[in-house]
């Protein structure tokens, strides 16, 4: 049996495209970038959350000597979104990433932990959300869903 899936990714290089609160989630989210704390790799990454009530919330990556204790930015932002109890669904994802001392990727993607995590949200809330993934000098990529970064996510069924 062979497999086939399509993915695509919309490449914007600009903000003019984005809802009110698209942009919101976006500066949100490149603020978050300054809360992490990341003093071995200096690659401070933030995340941000969209809820369908509007509200937002936001991660950081957070690093520890005890490699690899750290947590990275979208696992911060997912993990308080559900212990918060917030019924709310996520709606979209956004990450991005700035670093003084290292070239950002030109497609800042999360890692595959992160993304299975995302996975499992998605699986909880029933509802797929947007990823927003950008850096300031590459402009921004949106996926649809998830399944676009993680096209065979482990499903607990």
């Amino acid at each position: 049996m062979n497999i086939t899936k399509h993915i695509e990714l919309k490449h914007f290089g600009s903000y003019d495209a984005f809802t009110d609160l698209e942009k919101k989630l976006i500066k949100a989210t490149y603020q978050a970038t300054f809360k992490s704390y990341a003093p071995f790799s200096k690659f401070y990454v933030g995340c941000g959350l969209l809820l369908e009530s509007g509200e937002i919330i936001t991660g950081s990556n957070q690093e520890n000597a005890a490699f690899p204790s750290g947590l990275c930015a979208e696992r911060v932002a997912l993990n308080t979104y559900a212990h918060s109890g917030n019924n709310s669904k996520i709606i979209a994802l956004a990450v991005t990433a700035r670093s003084e001392q290292y070239d950002i990727p030109k497609l800042l993607s999360p890692c595959g932990a992160c993304l299975q995590v995302m996975s499992e949200m998605i699986q909880r809330q029933n509802a797929d959300f947007k990823l927003f993934a950008f850096t300031e000098e590459n402009g921004i990529y949106v996926a649809e869903g998830v399944e676009s970064f993680l096209p065979f996510g482990f499903e607990l069924k």
